[in-house]
């Protein structure tokens, strides 16, 4: 993981010193950078302990969470709305849900000398993610995490969490916003510029696709996660069977729709999101049919007819979605999205859009496999 610039003025002792925060009688014996995220800084905590050895620290991103004590809210109420539904009725296999850590004085955040918003989660012991699905064994695996996810919240009322992120997943609003900075910017041509521009102004006409179903009732307003990527989805290292979903920030009152078309965004990308060579970049079918069959297993109890509709639309347009906003950002200033280097938004940007493309070439395929499956899980 990279650490930002000011996060390298924090010394080790720092960091230290912020992880106590969230104990009480273990030691704090390491802190490491961890994972693949873009939005927080996030590092492993270990404990000198005989019961839990680690957990995760975060700084979470004020520039994008700028509420982040309805984000801690969401997640507590989220996670012991998931925990007991689990003790009313057990998984019939190993599922876990993050635990919320509290600080000494009993808080579920700690703010610093900085002012940086920091919190602990308890960390899902003898497991692993993945950023690619290389094993299309696992692909089920990945389809019963989120439809696992989605089943577990189904009976909380939207309602009950806060909004944290408006305009998150609103297609149409990511559209004003590459127009407003496309306005303002005058960026050098190249091919692959000039191949962003062309590929979002052909596809202006389906953007409001799910919103515009969401308007009129076709699709309801439900709990999602918001970003049900395949490295949010913890894999038992003996087992290799999928044991949690991790990374609670940006669950909100939302459509289903916008996770099923994430999952399968990432998980059908066998190159991955940060490859270089995007113009090898495909959508695997097959990855596709593994996933949705884990998902449909657990998630048909809930899901609706015009439900099974939308799925490809959601497919594509998430595909779609992400690639605006990492062009957007790299339009902007590169100002929303780590990045390691300057141009790594565009090249990001460019998979999302070559990806897309492979969805579109598919759309007969791919409608076949979810009607094959519906009529399987029925």
């Amino acid at each position: 993981m990279k650490i930002t610039e000011d996060m390298q003025t924090l010394g080790v002792e720092s960091l230290v010193t912020i992880a106590e925060q969230f104990t009480f009688s273990d030691r704090v014996t390491g802190v490491q950078a961890f994972g693949s995220g873009n939005i927080n800084d996030t590092f492993l905590v270990t404990l000198d302990s005989a019961t839990e050895k680690h957990f995760v620290l975060q700084r979470i991103n004020t520039q994008v969470f700028r509420q982040p004590e309805l984000v801690m809210r969401n997640m507590r109420t989220l996670t012991e709305h998931v925990r007991d539904r689990l003790q009313r009725t057990p998984a019939n296999r190993r599922w876990e849900v993050p635990r919320v850590l509290l600080t000494k004085n009993t808080q579920d955040i700690w703010q610093d000398s900085c002012g940086y918003y920091w919190r602990a989660i308890s960390f899902i012991e003898n497991s692993q993610s993945f950023d690619t699905l290389q094993d299309s064994s696992l692909a089920a695996e990945i389809g019963y995490a989120l439809g696992m996810f989605h089943n577990l919240i189904s009976d909380l009322p939207p309602e009950k969490l806060a909004d944290t992120l408006e305009g998150f997943h609103i297609t149409p609003l990511y559209l004003q916003q590459y127009n407003e900075v496309l306005a303002k910017t005058q960026p050098q041509p190249s091919p692959e510029i000039n191949y962003g521009w062309k590929f979002v102004s052909d596809r202006l006409n389906f953007v409001s696709i799910l919103e515009d179903a969401k308007a009129t009732g076709k699709l309801p307003l439900r709990l999602m996660h918001g970003d049900p990527k395949i490295n949010n989805v913890m894999f038992d290292t003996a087992t290799h069977k999928a044991v949690s979903v991790i990374d609670l920030d940006t669950v909100k009152p939302g459509l289903v729709h916008y996770d099923i078309g994430d999952c399968l965004r990432s998980g059908c990308n066998p190159a991955g999101e940060e490859t270089e060579h995007w113009t090898g970049v495909y959508f695997d079918t097959d990855l596709c049919q593994g996933i949705l069959q884990g998902y449909l297993s657990v998630a048909q109890a809930f899901l609706t007819e015009n439900d099974y509709l939308y799925i490809y639309d959601a497919i594509r347009l998430i595909t779609f979605e992400l690639g605006l906003r990492f062009f957007t950002d790299y339009l902007a200033g590169n100002i929303y999205f780590k990045v390691k280097h300057p141009e790594h938004n565009l090249a990001r940007a460019l998979v999302q859009f070559k990806l897309t493309e492979s969805i579109e070439s598919q759309e007969t395929k791919i409608r076949q496999i979810i009607q094959d499956l519906r009529i399987i899980n029925k």
